[in-house]
Parts: structure tokens; sequence; C-alpha cells
């Protein structure tokens, strides 16, 4: 935060979180229990290496964690309404025409089976199939900051077809099986709904395309989204014709199919990838909504990593004429949730939620939403902030 001082930082620090909690007061019926909440806040924001109720208790002086649990487990608030908040306050500082809305998942380890979702699984935050819940996120990146402003707790079949386990959970009677890309859709869906400006939707191959890509034809946004290396690819209409699974394309390439491209800089500095681009085909957006004009162009992206080689691919639809420098910089971001998760699971606890219900998961994920776009919100207002100009000191001459 060079832009601003330190009593300047502190400053943003104090008056932004009195701002997030009268923002959160009026989703709680008492004044006790938004007390409550607005301790829960603090402890996470804190310096205790783990956000434990006991943790956070002692944090608010507190001789134990019973209120700390009740936020998240007896207490009755709605953690959507909660969400919806989370994503409006990001929104007031990090909207951008340009910005991209990223998809990704991250696990949380857990012990024991009763745990709303948990079950063996792969998660890539562990490497492996382990035990484990996930977690389906959807992260606002813009020129501004980044802040995540969706989340939902993923149920395997083995918890959907248990109705006795799930109620043992608390998950609500609405809620049914659904894939990640069902999930993710849904979210994509939210946001278009309530009219938050974007232009691409970045994902990695887990979410597949289909109706995903559907959907976003329809409103007029454009993607970059993650396929496996059989995903089959066919042009039309284009001097190059391909044809074939993605892998087998990439392999036929010529050399000069190829660029050294960076995606956006990393913490050691520019992120560079061998990339390759083949427009496929160029389409009326009007042939999916009747209000879009424009010509539009599917496309494949293929990245191959410098030192061994290995490649990934990418479905891409975009404005006609979009530079591969250009999409290379929209799956680049990408990065941004990958350096969410650590930060919020490092600093702000997110996978220290003790509770086993739904609500119990949606309730912690959420207040570390806030807390992790309250911090969003104050490194731009902070690095906004201009260096007060202080003229010269003179010397005097002797």
């Amino acid at each position: 935060m060079a832009g601003a001082s330190i009593e300047t930082t502190l400053e943003l620090w104090a008056s932004s979180l009195r701002d997030v909690k009268a923002r959160i007061r009026p989703l709680f019926a008492q004044d006790r229990v938004a007390a409550s909440a607005g301790q829960f806040l603090d402890g996470l924001l804190g310096n205790e290496p783990r956000k434990t109720g006991w943790m956070r208790a002692e944090s608010a002086g507190d001789s134990g964690p019973w209120r700390q649990q009740a936020i998240l487990g007896r207490g009755r608030w709605d953690a959507d309404a909660l969400r919806d908040i989370v994503c409006d306050y990001a929104l007031e500082t990090l909207a951008d025409e340009d910005a991209v809305l990223v998809i990704d998942e991250t696990g949380f380890l857990k012990q024991g089976k009763a745990s709303c979702g948990v079950t063996r699984q792969y998660t890539g935050s562990a490497g492996k199939i382990t035990n484990c819940q996930i977690g389906v996120f959807a992260s606002y990146v813009s020129r501004h900051g980044h802040a995540f402003i969706d989340r939902a707790l993923y149920l395997p079949k083995e918890w959907t077809d248990a109705p006795d386990r799930m109620k043992a959970a608390h998950v609500p009677e609405d809620v049914d099986f659904a894939t990640k890309p069902q999930i993710a859709r849904g979210m994509i869906a939210r946001v278009i709904a309530a009219k938050v400006p974007f232009s691409f939707v970045a994902a990695d191959s887990v979410y597949g395309t289909g109706d995903i890509e559907t959907l976003l034809r329809q409103a007029g946004k454009g993607y970059v989204l993650g396929v496996a290396a059989n995903h089959v690819f066919r042009s039309w209409g284009k001097k190059q014709l391909v044809g074939g699974a993605a892998a087998k394309i990439a392999q036929n390439l010529p050399k000069t199919a190829w660029r050294r491209l960076s995606a956006g800089e990393g913490t050691k500095g520019a992120r560079l990838h061998d990339w390759a681009y083949v427009e496929l085909a160029d389409l009326d957006a009007g042939e999916y909504n009747g209000t879009l004009s424009g010509q539009w162009t599917r496309g494949l992206l293929i990245r191959r990593n410098i030192a061994d080689g290995d490649l990934a691919f990418f479905s891409t639809w975009c404005p006609k004429g979009t530079s591969i420098k250009k999409l290379v910089l929209v799956e680049g971001h990408r990065w941004a949730i990958e350096d969410s998760f650590e930060t919020a699971k490092n600093e702000l606890g997110l996978d220290h939620n003790e509770t086993r219900s739904w609500h119990g998961w949606h309730r912690h994920v959420s207040l570390v939403m806030l807390a992790f776009a309250m911090m969003a919100v104050i490194r731009h207002q902070a690095n906004a902030v201009p260096l007060k100009k202080t003229a010269p000191r003179l010397r005097r001459r002797s």
C-alpha cells in the first residue's frame, strides 16, 4: 500500500470495518447477535494463525466459543443475503466493464464423515484424492483488484442420495444433486441477472463447456474455458481447416504458430508460456440473441509449458479481431483466484470452519468473503491515495 501513509491506511481500516458491520446489521434480528457477528469478523481479520471458535472467542473477550459458534449454527440469518451484500460491496470499488469472472474450486480437508458434503474426492488443494469438502467459487477480477462474489458447497451423489444424512446436516429440502458445471452455470446466471459488468469468463477444464458456452453466447459475453485434450474441434469458413481432438490439432501445428507470451505478472515476474491460437469460425452474435449484433469468433487456444512441453487447451469465444494476447491475458486472470484461495486460507481462516452443517459452511465462507472483499477495497483505496507533496526545505545561508 505504497500510496498511503500508515495513518491514512489505519483510518481506512477503521472506517471500512465500521462500514461493513453496518451493512450486515440488517441480517440479524437482535443487536447482540449482530455484535457477535461483528466480533466474528474481527477474529477473521486478527493475527491469530488459527481462526477457531476458541481463538475468536478469546479475541472477543468471551469466556467460551458459544457465541461465535451460534453465529454459524443456532442463529437464524440468511447466508445468501450476506453473499449478495458482499457482491454489491465489492463492485462499488472493483466494477469494470473489462473485468473477468473466474470460476474455480478449492478443497477443505476434513476428518470423519459428518461434515456436510465431505467424502473421499480429488482436490487440487492437496493434489490427490482425500477426505474433504469441495467449494465452488466465483471471483470478480478487474484492474482495480479481485474478490469472491459467490460460493457453493458441492454435494456428491452419496450425500444427495442419502436423505437421513442430508437432514442431519440441515441441508434445505430443495437442494438436489448438481454437478460442478451446473453449480458454475447457476453462479454465472446470477451474475448476469444482476447486471454485473464483465466481459469474459475464465475457468479450467473441470467446468467443461456445453451449457455454460450457450449461456455466455446468449448474454454477449466472451469466454476462455479449459477443455480436455480429447475435446473435438472443427473449423469452417476459414483458410486453415482443422478437425479432431485438441491434442491432435496442437501436434499438427507448424512451429510458426507458436508465440511466447505472458499471461500476466506473478510473484516471480512475467508468467511466460508458448501459446497458439486457431480461429475456427466467425459467427453472427444475433444467432444467439436477437438484441446482439456483430461477428464473434469461435476458437481454440493452446498453452505449452516452456520447461516440459505440457499442453493445456481452451475453448474460446470473443469479438472478431480479438488478439491472442488478449485471450492469453484473460486466461491469466485465473491466477487471481488461486492467489485468493491461498490468502483467504492462510490469513482469514477460510478452511478453519468447525461446523458440520450446510448453513454453517455457507455462513463461515460468506463472512470470510466479506473480510477478503474489505481488504481488496482498502488496498485499492490506499493505492489510490495521492502522496502529499511537501515543499523542499531550503538551507539557511550562514
